[in-house]
């Protein structure tokens, strides 16, 4: 059974993740209003990852008995000064993110809670990760800063990131197939 404070916990983290999925379609909106077809692509990919992250809380909230409480969320921005601009704002929201995750595994251990405490292990390495892939297109950008062409090389890079998104489980008591 989830202590009321782990609960809570989990709620809050699961709407943060919906509000980044959010956050990244304005991203892809904006790209695209800009023609930029690489960046677009990045940031839809982007959302579909924060979608599947909000999806892990909200399964693992029925798992463990609880109830999983979608919140309504502040709209995202929709401008930015220029594509480094909303790269900067990527990495900062991905910090606050990982801020979070910290915070959380610590109330987890606080609170005594394994299992929880295991589930956020995977969001730990994850966050990692995607500090990493934002510092990594940030740092593009500002190389290529004020150079011709530049931009247009890092947006057909982008254009062939893939997707990798998990499996979602069945639903409980949803058939199971083998193969």
């Amino acid at each position: 059974m989830l202590k009321k404070a782990v609960l809570n916990a989990l709620n809050k983290q699961m709407n943060a993740e919906f509000y980044s999925e959010y956050l990244y379609l304005s991203m892809a909106a904006y790209f695209q209003s800009m023609s930029l077809t690489g960046f677009t692509h990045w940031m839809k990919c982007q959302a579909q990852e924060e979608h599947v992250h909000g999806m892990k809380f909200f399964n693992h909230i029925g798992e463990r008995g609880g109830d999983a409480l979608v919140g309504s969320m502040e709209s995202p921005p929709t401008k930015w000064k220029s594509p480094m601009a909303a790269f900067e704002h990527v990495l900062k929201h991905e910090q606050k993110v990982t801020g979070m995750i910290n915070d959380f595994v610590n109330l987890s251990i606080q609170e005594k809670d394994h299992a929880t405490n295991q589930f956020l292990q995977w969001f730990v390495s994850e966050q990692v990760e995607e500090e990493a892939s934002a510092s990594e297109v940030l740092e593009k950008l500002r190389l290529v800063d004020k150079t011709e062409g530049g931009l247009l090389m890092i947006d057909t890079e982008l254009s062939a990131r893939i997707p990798v998104l998990p499996l979602m489980p069945p639903p409980p008591g949803g058939e199971k197939t083998t193969g």
